[in-house]
């Protein structure tokens, strides 16, 4: 991988990592189409998506601190105990991010193996776009859109959990399945993608630095220069991107992604059927 795939690949990881279309299915569908690239591999996408978490730290730094404040304070032990009531929201969302990241550790790491191969086949990457784009497109339509993310409950938070351990198989998406399960849930558009963005947080930065360091070297090599220049470019793209979609998430539906899902999802059949793209 040179400097310009790295700068492409990384734009594309910013661009698409918080919107509902699947960032690790654009990295995967876009380095096949670089002349002998191709996958760019697991670690690199994890690596990477350490760039737009840390957009994420930064957008949100006040809001995390005052959570993790607070959560200390509620605790029945320590300097600051039971400063804050257990029925405090920010407690609440504290251990909702807690709980809702066991379900994507316990799972990526029992599917660790089918996660670096099976998961990766481009059919299944087309299938899920297309399935989760029909799911978005249903539960924003037919969601109650009413609960804020003030209210959400620690079941809906565990349930968020498992959504967001969905986004293992690319082409399903990390934003799109906690946001569509939300929507379902009936959480208001921004309650579900803010909720998605704290969830984010632990499990992402967990797997990237996991894969930075536990990486065996079997899967495709990407010098540290390239991997150090995607992760800051998807950085500063990223934090773009959260403004945009919070603005955009307060007024406008998911349609534009249900179709664009739609879209890529024919394209890489037909990109496959062609020969352009590789299953695997």
């Amino acid at each position: 991988m040179g400097i310009i795939e790295a700068v492409i690949l990384g734009i594309v990881q910013g661009l698409t990592e918080f919107l509902p279309i699947s960032s690790s299915a654009h990295l995967r569908i876009v380095g096949d189409l670089f002349p002998n690239l191709g996958d760019p591999g697991v670690t690199f996408t994890a690596v990477t998506q350490i760039g737009t978490e840390t957009a994420v730290v930064l957008f949100f730094w006040k809001d995390i601190v005052r959570i993790i404040k607070k959560w200390f304070q509620s605790l029945p032990f320590g300097p600051w105990k039971k400063q804050v009531p257990t029925s405090d929201a920010d407690v609440r969302l504290g251990w909702i991010v807690i709980i809702g990241t066991f379900p994507i550790v316990i799972l990526g790491l029992l599917f660790e193996n089918a996660i670096d191969s099976v998961f990766r086949n481009l059919y299944i990457t087309a299938l899920m776009l297309a399935l989760f784009a029909i799911f978005l497109g249903l539960a924003d339509k037919f969601g109650r859109r009413a609960i804020p993310l003030e209210k959400m409950s620690m079941r809906d938070g565990l349930i968020l959990g498992f959504a967001q351990s969905m986004a293992l198989i690319p082409g399903v998406s990390r934003s799109g399945g906690t946001i569509t399960v939300g929507l379902i849930l009936g959480y208001t558009r921004a309650a579900a993608a803010r909720a998605s963005f704290l969830l984010a947080i632990p499990a992402v930065m967990g797997s990237g630095f996991y894969r930075l360091f536990s990486d065996d070297g079997t899967g495709p090599q990407v010098g540290a220069l390239p991997l150090f220049v995607a992760t800051a470019t998807a950085f500063i793209v990223g934090y773009a991107v959260i403004v945009w979609f919070l603005k955009l998430v307060e007024t406008k539906s998911y349609m534009p992604f249900v179709i664009y899902r739609l879209v890529l999802a024919v394209g890489v059949v037909l990109l496959l059927t062609q020969g352009v793209l590789e299953v695997y």
